[in-house]
């Protein structure tokens, strides 16, 4: 399934949320290995998880978390305009909501898209 990218190409959505996308200037062979550490640090968390071993699954953990600030999906934002980061923020409490609105109107059959809920005032 293929989930919309914001027009910048910093984030695609996710059941109406925002995640940061990588780094865009990596080099392929970088985010190719960096993205093997993450798949296999992943797989590691859920093999923890299986022997209920506490202490694998932290190490898992902060390998996928440091395999995803080097990727450009956590940290620091690798853009350099500025800008806010809205990772994780629901895409219509962002800029990007007239966007994403005009998404859905666009693409009503994609099972990613959800429409914004009731603003409340």
């Amino acid at each position: 399934m293929r989930y919309p990218v914001t027009p910048d190409g910093r984030y695609f959505v996710v059941r109406g949320r925002l995640w940061r996308c990588s780094n865009p200037a990596l080099e392929p062979r970088q985010r190719a290995a960096l993205t093997k550490a993450l798949m296999r640090a992943r797989s590691d968390v859920r093999r923890a998880l299986g022997a209920e071993d506490r202490d694998a699954e932290k190490d898992a953990r902060a390998r996928v978390h440091e395999a995803k600030v080097d990727l450009g999906e956590r940290g620091p934002v690798w853009w350099s305009d500025g800008a806010p980061d809205y990772n994780r923020h629901m895409v219509w409490n962002t800029p990007y909501a007239d966007w994403y609105a005009q998404h859905v109107a666009d693409a009503p059959d994609e099972a990613d898209l959800t429409p914004p809920p009731p603003r409340r005032r």
